[in-house]
């Protein structure tokens, strides 16, 4: 999944440099190497996607940006899916989750997997919360 993603930035990226080999003028050129270079940012980051959980956090790498979200602030995992929240201010969030949406052109297999993730992120963000016992 992570190199499908990682296609999203590849392809116009291969596109920029033909372009930029059969330019002639400077102009054209600059404007092909700057597309590359935001096509290689996105390939890189699509390579990435995905969710972490770690401690009380959830990271959520998108193309465009990483969001760490306090286990405490969410208040649900919606199908789009995304992670709903509420930032310290107390306005509500919403941070899509682009490693798990799905399509219905993708294989059956990889939907469900992108599901089951959904599901597991889910169960993390509901579990009850472990309590350190205090050494005496």
């Amino acid at each position: 999944m992570r190199l499908a993603n990682s296609v999203l930035g590849v392809v116009p990226a291969v596109g920029c440099t033909a372009y930029a080999v059969s330019a002639t003028d400077p102009w054209p050129r600059i404007a092909a190497l700057l597309a590359f270079l935001a096509s290689a940012v996105v390939a890189v980051r699509g390579y990435r996607l995905g969710v972490t959980c770690v401690h009380a956090d959830v990271t959520v790498r998108g193309y465009l940006r990483t969001r760490v979200i306090p286990r405490d602030s969410i208040v649900a995992i919606t199908d789009f899916p995304a992670v709903r929240w509420t930032a310290p201010n107390g306005r509500k969030r919403w941070t899509p989750i682009s490693a798990f949406m799905t399509s219905s052109r993708e294989p059956v297999r990889i939907s469900e997997a992108k599901e089951a993730a959904v599901a597991q992120l889910r169960r993390w963000v509901t579990r009850p919360k472990r309590r350190r016992r205090r050494r005496r």
